[in-house]
């Protein structure tokens, strides 16, 4: 069985809004991510990659405790938003939801119109004073007013697939949250597409704190802020059991990796 020390990286020096500290995810009893320790910097993009079975998609879903829909899901440690547990008791998992947003591999528009979907999120938590305004400034935040302004009141699956994933993140501005998880965003989208949503993303990070997991190397040393490098060892019992290499400033891990195993990862010789 492969073992790597663990590092505490070195984070920016900016507040940090997430915080894992000697975290352990079960699926049963079998451990799925081995004591993860980062923190997440404000207004930053922190990208995570590493090869596929890792854990990076299992993390990103402690941070808005999506995980708790499944059923033999458990963890030890913490994971903490400005300091708080968000697995103590008596914290509201709806409510994380409004301030940790999440945007998904595909896109998934509601089946309604371009102005309910992202009217409906502060419907939902009785937000119904100018929503006019906050839809339009929902989707000038994504560079998409302007293609779909006159077509508020059609559906929203009339639209591209690159446009759908900008209405989801526009969907997900509309509820005002602090920090957005992005699982693989532009992986269903073509090139232009993506680089429309690349550049919309250094825009948002002036004001929200993001947290992006891409398989695309070239992706993460453009766009991130701060990268973080999962691997994947086998247990005694061959189960895959993911852990965190390395976590640093970009250019530090994409030109001067601390651990050898970085390295391999980023020239390709693995993954």
């Amino acid at each position: 069985m492969i073992s790597m020390p663990d590092r505490i990286p070195t984070v920016k020096k900016t507040e940090s809004v997430l915080q894992t500290k000697n975290l352990n995810v079960y699926y049963g009893d079998a451990l799925a991510l081995r004591n993860i320790n980062l923190e997440i910097p404000k207004n930053n993009i922190t990208a995570f990659i590493g090869p596929s079975g890792c854990g990076k998609s299992t993390l990103l879903r402690c941070f808005n405790r999506l995980n708790d829909r499944i059923e033999n899901f458990r963890l030890k440690g913490s994971v903490s938003y400005y300091q708080q547990n968000l697995y103590d008791s008596g914290v509201d998992p709806v409510a994380i939801r409004r301030r940790i947003g999440m945007v998904f591999q595909k896109p998934n528009p509601l089946p309604m119109s371009i102005y309910e979907n992202i009217a409906f999120g502060p419907k939902s938590i009785g937000l119904k004073k100018n929503l006019d305004e906050l839809v339009e400034r929902s989707l000038i935040q994504v560079d998409l007013w302007k293609e779909v302004k006159n077509r508020l009141r059609k559906s929203a699956l009339i639209l591209s697939r690159g446009q759908q994933q900008r209405l989801c993140i526009a969907r997900t501005l509309a509820v005002q949250p602090e920090a957005i998880l992005m699982d693989e965003p532009c992986s269903a989208l073509d090139p232009i597409s993506t680089l429309t949503l690349e550049e919309i993303l250094q825009e948002l990070k002036q004001h929200y704190t993001i947290v992006l997991v891409t398989h695309n190397m070239q992706q993460a040393s453009r766009l991130s802020d701060m990268t973080a490098f999962f691997n994947v060892e086998f247990s005694e019992n061959h189960r895959r059991v993911g852990y965190l290499v390395e976590y640093d400033e970009t250019p530090m891990i994409f030109l001067n990796p601390a651990q050898s195993l970085t390295r391999q990862y980023i020239r390709g010789r693995f993954g």
